[in-house]
């Protein structure tokens, strides 16, 4: 299997080009990242790219997406709730779908939250890729364009993707790849879900409106995600830009 991975250097979002051989058949997961490298990468190993698969809608993820439909005529593939948003969606796909690309097999797997069709694609049993919904370290927001709420996050993570076995390989959509088992353990929002540590409950100003600070972490960016709980008791994620502490 060839798995390699392209940057944009401004949202830090990856693209990952995934084939089952050299002279075979591929795939892209998202769609944001340089297309130089790609494109040298498609002819170095005589790959036909057969699907353009897009975890969600937002631009630094879909950025050239059309440039590859246009150049390779291959379908641009993401979640039908987002299928307006994409405006240009050959393929629409629902939860549990199968996409075969030669010897790759990969499932769709719908994880709304940061988005309301936010995919991570199965690849093979034994990798996946989780867009905006799980990084190495810690998770999405739930304040982007398109967003759903905190609890469908939540449930995502917790009740999908950490069903998955422990050493299945975590390829995010930002930043470095990480495992299931490293996430379960090390990732501190998933840690004070699971009960394991206690929340801060401090006061804050998060968004405008009093709150209390649950959890405040490093992001895939440098700066800080924070778990936050409101006064009329819901709960949210924020970027640290939009907290003030006292």
């Amino acid at each position: 299997m060839i798995l390699r991975k392209t940057m944009n250097s401004r949202w830090l979002s990856n693209s990952w080009l995934v084939a089952d051989r050299p002279g075979g058949k591929a795939v892209l997961i998202d769609a944001g990242g340089p297309m130089a490298p790609i494109l040298q990468w498609l002819q170095e190993e005589r790959l036909e790219l057969t699907h353009v698969l897009c975890t969600h809608h937002h631009v630094d993820h879909v950025l050239y997406a059309k440039n590859y439909r246009q150049r390779f005529q291959c379908p641009i593939c993401g979640h039908h709730a987002e299928r307006e948003l994409f405006g240009d969606l050959q393929l629409s796909l629902q939860d549990g779908e199968e996409i075969r690309s030669g010897d790759l097999h990969l499932r769709a797997m719908h994880i709304p939250g940061h988005t309301l069709g936010q995919l991570a694609f199965l690849l093979n049993g034994n990798k996946v890729f989780t867009g905006d919904t799980l990084f190495r370290g810690s998770v999405g927001g739930t304040r982007g364009p398109g967003h759903t709420h905190f609890q469908d996050l939540q449930h995502s993570i917790m009740e999908v993707l950490m069903r998955l076995a422990p050493e299945t390989e975590v390829y995010p959509g930002h930043m470095e790849a990480t495992t299931i088992a490293r996430e379960w353990q090390e990732n501190p929002f998933i840690r004070m879900w699971r009960g394991l540590d206690s929340p801060a409950a401090s006061p804050c100003t998060a968004a405008g409106k009093e709150a209390e600070l649950l959890l405040k972490a490093r992001d895939y960016d440098g700066g800080y995600k924070c778990w936050v709980r409101f006064a009329d008791g819901s709960t949210d994620l924020i970027g640290g830009s939009q907290l003030q502490e006292p």
